[in-house]
């Protein structure tokens, strides 16, 4: 169970994350602004974890590290998502976030924890990309996509940098829930206050629905089986998992936001599965 629990929470990750990209597309489209979303996540996470804020031991790490950690996965990886799920489909979006990891993740592997990677194991990450490329389609280049495109590159960086900082510098996932939060309260509230906000006049069902998906499941639940993960396999191996979001959300998004499935979708699914397996399978 020690080997195999790792792999069960990135898996895990990967049905919270699409999750998140389809009910974030549907929250950006409600009269929640996402400055108002991006609060609400936070705060929700901060109330949830009070206590372990309290025992937090803040003199573990220094400042510029808890500041990679919990902005990598912070307001400017959030803001940059939700401008961008509003000019780009749920099913694309989650092509240029989570597709990108496994190339992103390959390069800090190598570069950073001087990881050696086999050619085979090389063929997997650029079958992966190619299938995620193949899913989003030749439209997603259109002229009034390229702002779109551009925010969620910038999230799929900022959360390599996330992702690289937790193994790199041994946060568990106590401490990875605690930075995120606390990092983001500090310095995302007052910024909230000059941002667009409907957050007084919207449903109070949507207000829920994104505080306890965000808050709870995608900042508490979420991050602490990706901290776990990447303590054992590594980021190249959890990028290569998360590059199976766009699949899952591409489904999540044909059944509940009736966005629709085609033909590019369906190769693109079977792509990633293939190239999985060449990346999984015993030399």
């Amino acid at each position: 169970m020690h080997t195999v629990r790792p792999y069960y929470a990135a898996l895990l990750v990967v049905f919270i994350w699409s999750g998140w990209i389809t009910i974030s597309r549907h929250g950006v489209h409600t009269s929640l602004q996402p400055a108002d979303i991006t609060l609400l996540r936070y705060c929700t996470a901060f109330i949830t974890i009070i206590p372990l804020i309290v025992k937090h031991q803040w003199r573990k790490f220094p400042l510029y590290q808890y500041l990679i950690v919990g902005l990598g996965v912070g307001f400017p990886y959030t803001l940059f998502s939700f401008y961008g799920l509003r000019q780009i489909k749920a099913a694309q979006a989650g092509v240029l976030v989570n597709g990108m990891l496994p190339v992103l993740g390959a390069v800090v592997a190598y570069f950073v924890f001087t990881q050696k990677i086999s050619f085979r194991r090389w063929v997997a990450v650029i079958l992966i990309f190619l299938a995620n490329i193949t899913m989003a389609g030749s439209h997603l280049l259109a002229r009034d996509h390229l702002l779109g495109i551009s925010l969620l590159l910038g999230a799929a960086t900022v959360y390599t940098m996330h992702m690289t900082g937790v193994k790199k510098w041994g946060f568990t996932w106590q401490d990875t829930i605690v930075t995120v939060a606390v990092s983001n309260v500090l310095l995302f509230v007052p910024l909230w206050f000059l941002l667009p906000s409907n957050l007084l006049q919207s449903a109070s069902s949507d207000i829920i629905t994104q505080a306890v998906y965000q808050g709870i499941i995608v900042n508490v639940i979420a991050l602490m089986c990706v901290a776990y993960a990447l303590r054992y396999l590594g980021t190249i191996t959890v990028s290569l998992y998360m590059s199976f979001v766009p699949v899952i959300t591409a489904l999540f998004a044909w059944l509940f936001l009736g966005e629709a499935l085609v033909a590019r979708e369906i190769l693109g699914i079977a792509g990633c599965s293939t190239g999985l397996l060449v990346y999984a399978r015993n030399p």
